[in-house]
């Protein structure tokens, strides 16, 4: 990954602009692993250009096509800088960063977190295979493609569909589109020889209120920006561009943080105030690749899953008019961190690693024994880990009154029964968290690699 600008998740951007302070990797309620420092990014491939108009930048395909970056406005956090009427003004900061789509992994797992995002989920419909899957994936591959360099959608792939103008006025805006394959996807394209052993189903936890309705998928799709029109603008080119081959089965819509929102780049916070992302393992440690990413060479069956990964998805619901009733401290215990700063219980800032053996002068273990942090940890889990990078939701008031709110919890790891399920299993026995937090949605999908300049992304298994 280190040193390779075409990688997905390297990122160009304006030398004014900075690279999404505040984006920080985050994790869910969920399982944690690691302890690096929740930073989540991938390369950071910078490359500098003169100043470029919005005009100019959008007033055609071809112009954000051959840039990908404007220079943005100093310092990117004051808006547009003042200019006579007839000078066009340049993007900030935000609206010029740009991840490149083509690369070793695809785009959207490495990528520092995005302010917006959009989790949508697919079904071929009936009599479609194989066939309409590749036109479908095609279709998909360009206009990702093209939006991620700042250009309309409708592309000359066969079925493009019209731009519908929502994002003439923005730059990528850092939009990264990822898209993944489930279990019945295999069966519906005759591929059933090809789909790998990782994808078989996740195991029944206890604390689960599984909506069906809102789970798995053939296809899935996530769509990640730092501004809300962009990201709007992609799901629906995602979404114009699925037919006639597919429909929707289940769409969820979060947010995190805007970048530039807090004084210095920082771990992000839930919806539960706790800063939440510390454990994530880094791309600079030397096994990240492993614990991320699919190897190739393994078997030749599942060659096109190289460079991919495993994502798990679970909308985990936040019961936050009783956590809110529990005072701080009480809060800490259930977590084993500090709200204020992330730090462990047992002393030091956020990145200090956990002493889970330490005890207070009563003779206690400073962090509980039913810690969310303690019972997540890799030491409690041999090892496990996974790379967490999830959204926030709201999606208003539900029935009996209380908030619809918690996170979009999605993890990215090399092999789902080593990474998310012994750590799910262990949480499920006993962690404190639990009585304030519901699973109600959950999803399994193989993430191919990134597609190579000239194809489409699942190519090396469709046309396989």
């Amino acid at each position: 990954m280190s040193g390779n600008s075409r990688n997905s998740g390297s990122i160009r951007k304006s030398p004014a602009g900075r690279a999404g302070g505040g984006r920080a990797t985050g994790n869910a309620p969920g399982p944690r692993s690691g302890d690096g420092d929740g930073s989540g990014s991938g390369d950071a491939g910078v490359r500098g250009g003169g100043a470029i108009s919005r005009r100019r930048l959008l007033g055609s395909a071809g112009a954000a096509g051959a840039t990908g970056l404007v220079l943005g406005a100093a310092g990117g956090a004051t808006g547009y800088a003042a200019t006579r009427p007839d000078e066009p003004t340049a993007l900030t900061s935000v609206g010029s960063t740009e991840v490149m789509f083509h690369g070793k992994h695809q785009p959207g797992i490495t990528t520092p977190l995005q302010a917006r995002g959009h989790l949508v989920a697919f079904d071929l419909v009936p009599g479609a295979g194989r066939k309409e899957a590749i036109a479908l994936m095609r279709r998909w591959s360009d206009t990702a493609r093209r939006l991620m360099t700042g250009e309309p959608a409708g592309g000359a792939a066969e079925g493009a569909t019209h731009d519908t103008g929502i994002a003439l006025d923005a730059g990528p805006s850092s939009l990264t589109v990822t898209f993944g394959f489930g279990r019945t996807f295999f069966e519906r394209t005759d591929l059933t020889d090809r789909r790998p052993p990782g994808l078989d189903p996740l195991p029944p936890f206890s604390s689960d209120r599984i909506d069906a309705r809102r789970s798995e998928g053939d296809l899935w799709v996530q769509i990640g920006a730092d501004d809300a029109l962009v990201a709007f603008h992609a799901l629906r080119a995602v979404q114009k561009d699925a037919a006639p081959a597919a429909r929707v089965r289940w769409q969820m819509n979060g947010f995190n943080r805007a970048p530039g929102a807090t004084a210095r780049p920082m771990t992000a916070r839930n919806l539960m105030g706790q800063i939440d992302g510390t454990g994530n393992p880094k791309p600079t440690e030397s096994d990240f690749d492993r614990r991320v990413f699919v190897p190739g060479g393994t078997d030749a069956k599942y060659d096109w899953l190289a460079g991919g990964s495993y994502a798990v998805v679970r909308r985990i619901r936040m019961l936050l008019d009783d956590w809110e009733k529990l005072p701080v401290q009480r809060q800490e215990q259930v977590i084993g961190r500090r709200k204020k700063d992330g730090a462990p219980l047992s002393g030091g800032t956020e990145t200090t690693p956990m002493n889970l053996d330490k005890a207070g002068p009563d003779g206690k273990l400073l962090i509980p024994d039913n810690a969310h942090a303690r019972i997540s940890s890799p030491e409690k889990n041999s090892g496990a880990a996974m790379l967490r990078r999830p959204f926030s939701y709201h999606d208003g008031i539900s029935s009996d009154g209380v908030p619809d709110a918690g996170l979009l919890f999605i993890c990215w790891q090399a092999d789902p029964l080593r990474g998310f399920v012994p750590v799910q299993r262990k949480l499920d026995r006993g962690d404190a968290l639990s009585p304030f937090i519901r699973h109600e949605a959950s999803g399994l999908f193989a993430v191919p690699g990134g597609a190579a300049d000239g194809e489409y992304v699942g190519q090396r298994l469709l046309e396989s």
